[in-house]
């Protein structure tokens, strides 16, 4: 009788010829497992699944060569061993920017038939991707993978500083549960803490749709011609009478204390995180992050010309999101649209640039 063995191993031809000997004797699944030093559980496996297809006998030497034809077929199926696949997953993830999740979700609608996990592509990267250094393709660029932990709560809920500011406690239901396009999160990006130039991020909760504007400083006055100008002029496409900006939501930075001017010219409510809760304008906050690929956190705003971050922008409406089923912000933003289009023009653009004038230098 042989000792149980630690870990796994597969079974040799010379088991094989045990098993058959022992099962011929009459020995019951237990019995063998204990002979060879395997689970009974293994035995039953390999009677089961290396039996002749057709006359159900169990013969050592046939066995052992269906047990090796299957492992190399599932070696070969391996989802990064199909040559399709993987030059799919590597044009995605190093061309494209694509997180694993965006890659696996997406690659079953442009390639019809075929399957992978963002798992499968994480291990890869971390395993014998790792020499390549491909985790700097990822959003967040880990040299290690990190374990998810949880989040630390402020449990005091301060009042906001704001004049008039309306709690994201009375914040529509609609909204908190993404239900119904057209409300809004904003939140102002910065480079450098010495830097007066700032990105305008808005993103609709619903779409994840996203509009981005440059800004020549962080003051009150510059974020309200923004944010009014952009939302005014997503509103001003609408074919319907529908309100298209249904309610605004952001923090309690000085930038936001002219919100009752936006209020007004756009006629809807905007609504105020809690003191030191970004959390809950954490649409905006994701993008935010996203948008750190291409901005890197320290990095100036100032060189980045309109045009640049017109391409940014496209970039991000144009990848495909995991929470929206793997459709692109600009192809549910067409299915939500059918009525009315959010699409802003040139002249917009060229509006906003004479308003709010700024460096248009190419950056290096």
């Amino acid at each position: 009788m042989k000792k149980a063995q630690k870990g796994y191993k597969q079974l040799t031809l010379s088991e094989r010829v045990q098993i058959y000997a022992l099962r011929e004797k009459g020995y019951s699944m237990e019995d063998i497992g204990k002979e060879i030093g395997r689970d009974k559980g293994t035995v039953s496996r390999e009677l089961a699944r290396n039996r002749h297809p057709s006359t159900k006998a169990y013969e050592p030497v046939q066995a052992e060569e269906i047990s090796r034809k299957r492992g190399v077929k599932q070696r070969t199926k391996a989802p990064l061993k199909n040559p399709e696949v993987f030059l799919y997953v590597r044009k995605k993830l190093w061309e494209d920017g694509w997180s694993p999740e965006q890659i696996a979700g997406r690659l079953s609608i442009d390639i019809p038939g075929e399957r992978i996990t963002a798992e499968a592509i994480y291990q890869y990267i971390y395993g014998k991707g790792k020499k390549y250094k491909l985790q700097r393709y990822l959003t967040r660029r880990h040299k290690r993978r990190r374990k998810k932990t949880g989040r630390s709560v402020h449990k005091e809920k301060r009042h906001s500083r704001i004049p008039g500011a309306i709690s994201i406690d009375k914040r529509s239901t609609k909204a908190e549960n993404r239900v119904q396009t057209g409300h809004f999160e904003t939140d102002l990006m910065e480079g450098p803490r010495d830097g007066k130039t700032a990105l305008s991020v808005t993103v609709d909760r619903k779409t994840r749709y996203t509009i981005l504007s440059k800004v020549p400083d962080k003051t009150a006055d510059n974020k309200q011609k923004v944010l009014q100008f952009t939302l005014k002029t997503v509103q001003s496409v609408a074919k319907t009478q529908r309100p298209v900006v249904r309610s605004i939501t952001q923090d309690n930075g000085p930038e936001n204390t002219h919100h009752k001017q936006v209020s007004d010219a756009l006629d809807v409510d905007i609504y105020f995180c809690h003191p030191y809760h970004s959390w809950e304008k954490g649409t905006v906050e994701n993008m935010i992050g996203r948008v750190r690929r291409y901005i890197p956190k320290g990095t100036s705003i100032y060189p980045y010309t309109t045009q640049e971050i017109q391409w940014i922008e496209n970039k991000l409406n144009n990848t495909p999101r995991k929470c929206l089923n793997y459709l692109t912000p600009n192809e549910v933003m067409e299915k939500e649209a059918n009525t009315y289009k959010f699409r802003r023009y040139r002249k917009h653009k060229e509006e906003l640039s004479q308003l709010l004038p700024v460096n248009r230098c190419t950056s290096t």
